[in-house]
């Protein structure tokens, strides 16, 4: 294989199956559950507030979520690394229907949102593992198909999650959204307790848990993301509350350096930045989430407020990206095999850089295909850019290592999204004050999109805003380019299965 290096055989234990078909099934189950949470959940959110109120905090129904399953996802790789993926994928399912049944019998938001919460903290569990498992259970030249299924389940999720929380929040109860999960998820539990056996780990009865690490990592991962969801929402950005927040979440982050430094076994050991191939990933796939943020956040009030879409056909936009991504993904091993996972991985960041540059472009206010062609076009080309970086990373490690590596990647790109949630979201709102005067942000907008009229002024301003907004995805995209090629090594470490 061009642009690989073999070095030698893995010496890890990849999980053992008796029916390795209804592990792939159960993997697919958990990956479902945790991909269709935020989309169908959006769609349930004005039955929510309708219900239980709180609507001046009812969007840490989905900071909150999200900021568990970030600040957990290192912790969650290192433990299966060191007791095994099962244990770790069977609590966090569990954890993960816990979450879901006090959601269906929350009483107001609060307890609806301290759920969320919850269902984070087992969600973390589902990602990683899931993504360290398909790793296991195929040797490196099959994984491209696991991963495509996967993808496909992402793809799905996107397309379908929308419509069942609608027809759940419209004939029957908003509680049946978390409800749902319990069946599904049952289902995989079963499958991965009956068919999933893996090898007994020798130190994983006397491994020292790194616990101190783990809630220093929470707290620091925590306080900053608090800051950047709701700084410029909830407080100005130059306000005490953000300023507090930057600090102590400073002050944290140099507590878990000493900490994990100290740590006989760290949850994020330093080989984690020390090795280019990981560290060069890390940092690109940082990226990817944050350019993701343009077309999964902002697209869809583009297509309503300047080209008069409805959300049904807004939706549909956005979700083409999601046809393509899992068909290039699974393509893309015909090109790394020749050409290698660093020049694969350049090509599709290339491309998607391109593609977000073009977006500007577009005349106005423009025809629903021309932006539904490029977001066809930039699912290509994402799909040609993650999957390659991750199967690298995992097949450069050892078992032991894998789970630790592949948390680390995911934890990278989620901090992504995150920070590009809080810098777009700037960049747009401080466009569109420019443009009408005043305070105006998106807000604003979809409150006039609800009302159902929209002013010229205000849909030249939203185009303003978001055509900087694919500028800004289209300079990540080419800051990973960069990364990859001055940081990650022209050939990939591969070990041999």
């Amino acid at each position: 294989m061009d642009g690989t290096r073999p070095v030698t055989r893995d010496s890890g234990r990849p999980a053992a199956t008796g029916r390795r078909g209804a592990v792939v099934a159960a993997l697919m189950l958990a990956m479902a559950l945790a991909a269709l949470d935020s989309t169908i959940v959006a769609t349930a959110v004005p039955q929510i507030v309708g219900d239980l109120g709180g609507f001046s905090y009812f969007s840490w129904l989905f900071s909150g979520y999200l900021l568990a399953v970030t600040v957990t996802l290192p912790v969650y790789g290192r433990l299966s690394d060191t007791f095994g993926r099962k244990p770790v994928l069977v609590a966090g399912a569990a954890l993960f229907l816990l979450g879901s049944l006090l959601c269906a019998a929350a009483w107001n938001m609060a307890a609806l949102i301290a759920f969320r919460i919850v269902q984070g903290l087992g969600g973390g569990a589902l990602q990683g593992t899931v993504q360290t498992l398909a790793a296991d259970l195929y040797p490196l030249r099959e994984r491209p198909k696991i991963q495509a299924r996967l993808s496909t389940v992402w793809a799905l999720s996107a397309v379908a999650g929308p419509g069942i929380g609608g027809l759940f929040a419209s004939y029957a109860d908003w509680r049946w959204i978390f409800l749902v999960n319990l069946p599904v998820g049952a289902v995989a539990l079963w499958l991965i307790v009956r068919h999933l056996h893996e090898p007994r780990r020798e130190n994983g009865r006397h491994a020292r848990v790194d616990r101190a690490g783990a809630v220093a990592i929470f707290a620091c991962g925590g306080v900053l993301i608090t800051a950047l969801v709701q700084g410029g929402v909830a407080w100005p950005w130059l306000s005490a509350p953000s300023l507090a927040l930057f600090a102590a979440g400073a002050v944290l982050l140099a507590v878990v350096v000493v900490v994990e430094r100290r740590a006989a076994e760290p949850i994020i050991p330093g080989w984690v930045w020390r090795r280019r191939t990981i560290a060069a990933v890390n940092l690109a796939l940082g990226a990817l989430g944050l350019l993701m943020v343009a077309p999964t956040v902002f697209l869809p009030t583009y297509a309503q407020s300047v080209l008069g879409l409805t959300p049904v056909a807004a939706g549909f936009v956005l979700s083409v990206w999601t046809l393509t991504w899992p068909v290039s993904a699974a393509l893309s091993q015909h090109v790394y095999r020749r050409i290698g996972f660093r020049s694969t991985a350049m090509l599709g960041i290339g491309t998607a850089a391109l593609v977000l540059f073009a977006f500007p472009f577009l005349p106005y206010p423009g025809r629903a295909w021309q932006p539904t062609l490029l977001m066809l076009l930039l699912g290509a080309a994402l799909g040609l850019f993650q999957l390659p970086l991750i199967i690298g990373v995992q097949s450069s490690v050892e078992w032991e290592e894998r789970g630790t590596a592949t948390g680390s990647v995911l934890f990278c790109r989620q901090t992504g999204q995150t920070v590009g949630a809080a810098l777009f979201g700037a960049v747009a709102n401080s466009v569109l004050a420019a443009r009408l005067g005043g305070a105006s942000d998106l807000d604003s907008v979809t409150r006039a999109l609800d009302a159902g009229a929209v002013p010229e002024a205000t849909r030249r301003a939203v185009a303003d805003a978001v055509h900087a907004v694919y500028l800004g995805a289209a300079c990540a995209a080419a800051l990973a380019f960069l990364v990859l090629l001055l940081l990650a090594p022209r050939t990939f470490p591969v070990l041999k299965d």
